[in-house]
């Protein structure tokens, strides 16, 4: 593996150097990445965004054959923005057997690991396929897997698996929560700040609905709407942003918050959502009795990303025992594509080098072990393919 090691680190140190942030296009990174396929004849397609400024990519190494695995991970990175880095964030960095830069863990590290494999499954002659289905703006909602997903339901022989690398210290992971992003708008009355009851403040009522997320997730708890394989058990509610107002002796006109409902899998989206929206429809009617311009209005930021079940899933779970020897699987409260997957009837299963601890952070780094770690899991895929 001596040599695949000094490759993958090579195809990293490309990889980071790409800026696909994801408010960036990362069209270049998959002009690199084909060349490279084809360098060594495998075929790639794009999948593009509607606009084409963005692009999935799938490929397949092996045969057009039904049991293959696809190995799934995206191209996009966060942003670097107001982070202190001790190095270039696009420039990978070796320091201490760790390697730095954007992206070396999440998720890139997986992406080069299966890039740097691929002379070797050429040579093998696999007996079924690997895929790669490399997405964009995963980041911001998993929006791009999904055309591929369908792209591959539709016109590819059926893969047995589908392994998505984010980074787990390659641990596999059966489970993980969906999430939905949202924003609520509460329109309210403006009137002078001494006459309060001439009109409605929009900051006032926003104050309540946020009060009564949280709530909800107390009610979760009290009801045991809980599942303990998740170190959040429950389905978690967070605001992460709110804006409203003109000034301190004006009733708010308008107030906005943006928040999340991160569902356990078994529980959906709309079971949670439904909490909130009887709250807010109740109070919409009261307040509509006395001003009837009064609105509260709720909107999906990003279509709902579902959760992963780790039930239905025995190959992959099965495959990843192979590979890996005997692993407790874990959960994880964050979101992936794998639940895309599994929704189109695919299973799947979440298993990467680095660690999540990692990731999002200032000087993310990936470990030259855990990347030695990825190469020999992907080793053995391409040796329990050759079956």
């Amino acid at each position: 593996m001596v040599m695949n090691t000094a490759t993958v680190q090579h195809i990293l140190t490309e990889l980071v150097g790409f800026d696909t942030v994801s408010r960036h296009s990362n069209l270049a990174l998959l002009d690199w990445i084909e060349r490279y396929l084809a360098d060594h004849g495998v075929e790639s397609q794009r999948i593009k965004s509607d606009d084409g400024s963005k692009a999935n990519l799938l490929a397949r190494i092996g045969p057009d054959v039904e049991g293959g695995v696809v190995l799934s991970g995206h191209t996009d990175v966060v942003p670097v923005d107001g982070q202190t880095w001790h190095s270039d964030p696009f420039t990978l960095s070796a320091r201490e057997g760790r390697l730095y830069g954007r992206g070396s863990c999440d998720m890139k590290g997986f992406i080069a690991c299966a890039l740097a494999m691929l002379p070797e499954w050429r040579t093998a002659r696999l007996n079924r396929p690997i895929w790669l289905a490399l997405s964009y703006d995963e980041e911001v909602g998993c929006l791009g897997a999904p055309r591929m997903i369908e792209q591959m339901v539709a016109h590819c022989p059926r893969p047995a698996a589908v392994i998505v690398g984010e980074p787990t210290l390659m641990q596999p992971v059966t489970r993980q929560k969906g999430i939905t992003s949202l924003r609520t708008l509460v329109r309210g009355v403006e009137a002078h700040s001494s006459q309060i009851g001439a009109g409605v403040s929009a900051i006032h009522v926003a104050a309540r609905l946020v009060s009564h997320i949280e709530a909800i997730m107390e009610d979760l708890v009290a009801e045991r709407c809980c599942n303990p394989a998740f170190n959040v058990a429950h389905s978690s509610l967070h605001v992460g942003r709110i804006e409203g107002g003109s000034a301190i002796n004006i009733m708010a006109r308008e107030c906005t918050f943006e928040w999340e409902i991160r569902h356990l899998p078994e529980e959906g989206f709309n079971a949670v959502f439904e909490r909130f929206e009887s709250f807010s429809r109740q109070l919409e009617e009261t307040l509509q009795a006395r001003h009837k311009d009064f609105a509260i209005e709720t909107t999906l930021l990003t279509p709902t990303v579902p959760g992963l079940d780790g039930g239905g899933n025995v190959t992959a779970i099965a495959l990843c025992e192979q590979l890996l020897g005997p692993r407790q699987p874990e959960a994880v409260a964050y979101a992936t594509e794998a639940g895309q997957f599994q929704q189109a009837g695919l299973e799947a299963i979440i298993c990467g080098p680095g660690s999540i601890e990692q990731a999002h952070k200032p000087d993310e780094y990936i470990s030259e072990t855990q990347l030695e770690q990825g190469l020999d899991f992907m080793h053995h895929l391409g040796k329990q393919l050759l079956e």
